[in-house]
């Protein structure tokens, strides 16, 4: 498709756009000019198609039929074998709809992006993939992934398969409630504002964010560069942290997240062994919220945190009061941000080093235009709010958000001088009632938003961050947080093992229990 240059009505649009005006002499100058460009264009999509990727074949996939379906959680269903042999041979995987399977439709949750089917394999399949599992469909994940929540997909809500009246959590929806169903052996999920731990806190299944970098992001639908991961949800710890290794490591480059040459390492072995004297700092910040927390769920959380004591660990509180100026720091950080590179930006935004998806940019760009009503409630809330903010303040908050990550970022770091750990409730909360079309806007967005002030400060600071089942609250799952040094993945993964220990496993859905097996 040769590039159309401007012309005068186009120029004076574009120029609008910046408040410059044209003069008739400077119309026909720019239009002389822009027009010698167009030649450069076409010659960088002559050699973009020499490299590109070829739809691949043999990949079929469905849309489930609804008694198929019964939680909401697939988009699509298909049939991948991977290698005939490695580390997850015979395990079947969900992949979030965020992320890319070459020929398999992708939504992301959103009727803008509806349609697009991409031509390649994010590399975090490719490389599950590799070590034998077998991609058996892609799961629902809620709209744009800008929601805590299970109530925002445009293909309908996902249910809690402890209580199908309940919110599985999100944005990792699909992938947490097919996991703790037992549908499937592992999932991928992807987290900038808790989304991997959110729905792992309440549906009682392991969900692990890596450190910032460690995993590959090329191939995702990204919200804002800063904040985004991939990762693990299971089962088990051992689940999560064989899955980590698969998927750990530098993507030679092509993903500006990742540190030159990070490795991977084997999570599994290297979070096994004794966990005598480790020291496990309980945030006392993260207890007692206003308005938010529930006191059973906070004694439940602490009472898990103190029974490491019993496996051999020292546990003590810590206050950290920086932990309760990360959520505004977040929200400025992905508002601005989120508007800057998921809406404007097209998803994948500009300005770095790194490999970009054009087919997505121009299948998502052309419908976020068409059918920006079709937007979710909450990115709705993104974009107006960011919209005004970097309209009005040319970007100030963003860049003073940005400026403080790092001072946040310390008061974890400087808690972890003296603890190997840290740790807290997940969420304040157990999983709410499903939002329903007969919930007002504001229930809606609330709803969406809520239950993630604990989590979100971690993807601003990118330490890993682990989710464990910590008990059951009113019948209901939660989950304990556990926070470690950057890059020091295996250290969660350690403490997180301990966890499981003393529970004897963790327990799976009432109703789904009996299919359950590993």
């Amino acid at each position: 498709m040769a590039f159309r240059p401007p012309d005068r009505d186009d120029l004076i649009a574009a120029g609008s756009k910046f408040g410059i005006t044209l003069s008739e002499i400077e119309l026909a100058t720019y239009e002389s000019l822009t027009a010698g460009s167009a030649a450069a264009y076409d010659l960088v999509e002559l050699l973009y198609a020499e490299t590109a990727p070829s739809a691949p074949t043999g990949r079929g996939s469905s849309f489930p039929a609804p008694a198929d379906n019964p939680l909401g959680a697939w988009y699509v269903r298909t049939e991948i074998p991977g290698a005939a042999s490695g580390p997850l041979h015979g395990l079947r995987v969900a992949i979030k709809d965020n992320i890319s399977v070459a020929g398999v439709p992708m939504m992301n949750g959103s009727r803008t992006v509806q349609g697009y089917v991409p031509k390649y394999d994010a590399t975090v399949v490719t490389r599950l993939l590799e070590a034998g599992a077998t991609v058996v469909g892609k799961s629902v994940c809620e709209s744009l992934c800008f929601s805590g929540a299970s109530h925002t997909s445009d293909s309908g809500p996902v249910r809690n398969p402890w209580d199908t009246t309940r919110t599985t959590g999100g944005s990792s929806s699909g992938s947490t409630a097919l996991v703790a169903a037992g549908e499937v052996d592992i999932a991928l999920g992807g987290d900038q504002g808790g989304s991997v731990r959110i729905p792992s806190s309440f549906c009682g299944t392991v969900g692990h964010k890596p450190t910032y970098g460690l995993v590959p992001y090329t191939g995702a639908f990204p919200i804002e560069l800063t904040l985004d991961h991939l990762g693990p949800i299971t089962r088990t710890v051992s689940d999560a942290a064989r899955m980590l290794s698969v998927i750990a490591g530098y993507d030679g480059g092509k993903d500006p997240r990742q540190p030159s040459g990070v490795a991977s390492s084997d999570y599994d072995a290297d979070s096994d062994g004794d966990v005598t004297g480790m020291r496990v700092g309980i945030v006392t910040e993260g207890f007692g919220l206003e308005g938010l927390s529930d006191p059973e769920l906070d004694a439940t959380v602490r009472a898990t945190a103190q029974r490491l004591t019993e496996a051999g660990m020292i546990v003590e509180d810590v206050s950290i009061p920086w932990h309760l100026h990360g959520m505004a720091i977040w929200n400025v950080v992905a508002t601005d941000g989120a508007t800057a590179q998921m809406i404007d930006g097209n998803a994948y935004g500009y300005n770095y080093s790194g490999w970009y998806d054009p087919e997505l940019m121009a299948h998502y760009g052309k419908q976020r235009h068409e059918r920006a009503n079709d937007f979710s409630a909450t990115t709705k809330l993104v974009a107006l709010g960011g919209g005004y903010s970097l309209a009005s303040t040319y970007g100030r908050y963003y860049a003073m958000a940005q400026d403080l990550v790092p001072r946040l970022r310390k008061a974890y770091d400087d808690a972890l001088e003296t603890y190997d750990v840290l740790v807290m409730p997940t969420l304040p909360i157990t999983a709410t009632t499903l939002v329903s079309n007969q919930d007002d806007l504001m229930t809606s967005i609330v709803r969406a938003l809520e239950m993630i002030v604990n989590t979100a400060p971690i993807d601003c600071t990118g330490h890993p961050a682990t989710s464990v089942p910590a008990g059951l609250v009113n019948g209901l799952p939660t989950g304990l947080m556990i926070i470690g040094k950057h890059f020091q993945d295996a250290t969660c993964l350690k403490v997180a093992k301990a966890v499981e220990a003393q529970a004897g496993g963790f327990p799976q859905p009432p109703a789904y229990a009996a299919t359950v097996s590993h």
